[in-house]
C-alpha cells in the first residue's frame, strides 16, 4: 500500500488548507450565529472546484481518487463542521450514486452542474419508520406509463434546502421487501415534490436538514438510477463509499482539536506552570494523539482499498465506527483540557463537541456499524 500523495494532490491540499484557514475560519463564528454559510464562501468554494471532488474530469469535476479526496477532506474537516457537511454530503452521498450507477445520459445531464456547484446534491433514504432499519421504507413509486408517481415522506435529509438534485429511495414492489426498492434521481422542481420543515439541530449550524414531501410526484422513467429493485443495494454501496470520506473529515476535526488543546495547555498557567506539565493533562494529549494517528492510518488504508476496487463493506463500517468514536473522545478531552473555556460558546471547542455527536448517528449509527461488521465476520468464518 502506498499512501504517498502526488504533486497535484499536494498542491490542492495546500490551497485548500490556505482557503480554510484564511477564508472559512474567518467566518466560522458568523456561520454559527446566523446558521448560514455566506454566499461568498460558497462562491469561492465553487471557484476552487470543491464541489467536483468526486466527479470525473470528463463531466467537469476534478476526478480525484479516494486517497486524494481524503487528503482534501482532512483539511476541510479542520473548520466549521456545518461547512464541512455541506461539501461532504454533496461530494459524497449526494453525488456518488450518479457517478457510480448513473447511465451516460444521466451523467451528462446532471454531473457538470453538480461539479461546478451550481446544483447541490442530496441523498434521501431516511424516513420516520426507516432509519437504522433502512429497508422499512414507506415512500412508494408506482409506474404509470412513462412516469413513476412517488408518494411519501423523508426526513433528516442533509442539504435538503440547498439541493437541486436528490438521490431518492422508494418502494416499487412492496411484496419483495428490500429487493423491491428502487433509486431515483429527483429534481427540486418536479411536480408533486416539496421541501418541508427544516429541523432545529443541536449542532452543524449552517448545514440544513429538512423533510422531503412527495405527493403525486411525477418522475420520468429515465430518472431511475441503476436497475429497478436495486435501490437498497445502491443505498448500501453509496453509504459504504462515503464512509472513508466521513472518517477523513472526522480526522481533520480531531487534529484541529488536538492542535488547539496542545497550544492552550502550553499557554495556560496554573500553580505557577503550564498545565501541559501536569501528567493528567499531558496524558490526555498523548491519548488524543495516538487515536488520531491510528485513525489516519486506518482512513488512508480503506481509501486505498476503495481506489483499488476492493470490497470494503466490513472495513468501511469499522472505519465509520472508529472515526466517529475517536472524534467524540477527542472532543470530550479537548473540553476537559480547556476547562470552563471549553464550555463557553464564544470559543470553538464547545462547537466541535456538539458537532461531533451527530457523527455517531448519521450515515449509519455506531450500533448499525457493529451489526455490519458482525455480519461480515459471520460470512467470513462460516
Amino acid at each position: 500500500m502506498n499512501f504517498e500523495l502526488d504533486e497535484d494532490i499536494l498542491f490542492l491540499k495546500k490551497n485548500v488548507r490556505d482557503f480554510i484557514q484564511t477564508e472559512v475560519e474567518a467566518v466560522a463564528s458568523q456561520i454559527e450565529e446566523e446558521n448560514n454559510i455566506p454566499e461568498r464562501i460558497i462562491h469561492l468554494s465553487k471557484a476552487m472546484g470543491l464541489f467536483g471532488l468526486s466527479i470525473p474530469e470528463e463531466y467537469g469535476g476534478l476526478g480525484i481518487g479516494m486517497v486524494g479526496k481524503c487528503a482534501l477532506y482532512e483539511e476541510i474537516g479542520q473548520t466549521h463542521n456545518g461547512y464541512t457537511t455541506l461539501i461532504g454530503a454533496h461530494t459524497g452521498i449526494g453525488s456518488v450514486g450518479i457517478v457510480e450507477m448513473g447511465n451516460e445520459q444521466q451523467k451528462r445531464k446532471y454531473l457538470p452542474e453538480m461539479a461546478s456547484g451550481d446544483k447541490i446534491g442530496a441523498f434521501a433514504l431516511t424516513e420516520p419508520d426507516a432509519g437504522s432499519n433502512a429497508a422499512n421504507l414507506k415512500t412508494t413509486a408506482v409506474k404509470k406509463g412513462d412516469k413513476y408517481i412517488l408518494n411519501g415522506l423523508k426526513h433528516y435529509i442533509t442539504n435538503a434546502t440547498e439541493a437541486s438534485v436528490f438521490t431518492v429511495m422508494a418502494v416499487t414492489d412492496p411484496d419483495k421487501g428490500a429487493k423491491g426498492i428502487t433509486s431515483f434521481i429527483i429534481e427540486k422542481d418536479f411536480s408533486g415534490f416539496q421541501v418541508g420543515a427544516v429541523e432545529k439541530k443541536m449542532g452543524l449550524k449552517g448545514s440544513h436538514s429538512a423533510e422531503l414531501i412527495f405527493e403525486g410526484c411525477e418522475v420520468p422513467v429515465e430518472n431511475v438510477l441503476g436497475v429497478e429493485g436495486q435501490g437498497y443495494v445502491n443505498a448500501l454501496k453509496i453509504l459504504a463509499n462515503g464512509r472513508a470520506g466521513l472518517a477523513s473529515r472526522n480526522l481533520g476535526s480531531s487534529q484541529k482539536l488536538l492542535d488547539m488543546s496542545t497550544r492552550y495547555a502550553k499557554e495556560r498557567i496554573q500553580f505557577g506552570k503550564p498545565i501541559i506539565t501536569n501528567q493528567a493533562v499531558s496524558h490526555m494529549l498523548a491519548e488524543m494523539a495516538v487515536e488520531i494517528e491510528a485513525l489516519r492510518s486506518f482512513t488512508y488504508r480503506v481509501a486505498w482499498m476503495v481506489d483499488q476496487g476492493m470490497k470494503v463493506i466490513k472495513e468501511a463500517a469499522m472505519l465509520k465506527l472508529y472515526g466517529s468514536e475517536v472524534y467524540n473522545r477527542v472532543a470530550d478531552k479537548a473540553v476537559q483540557i480547556h476547562g470552563g473555556l471549553g464550555y463557553i460558546a464564544d470559543y470553538p471547542i464547545e462547537r466541535f463537541y456538539r458537532d461531533a455527536r451527530i457523527t455517531r448517528i448519521y450515515e449509519g449509527t455506531s450500533e448499525i456499524q457493529k451489526n455490519i461488521i458482525a455480519a461480515q465476520l459471520e460470512q467470513e468464518y462460516c
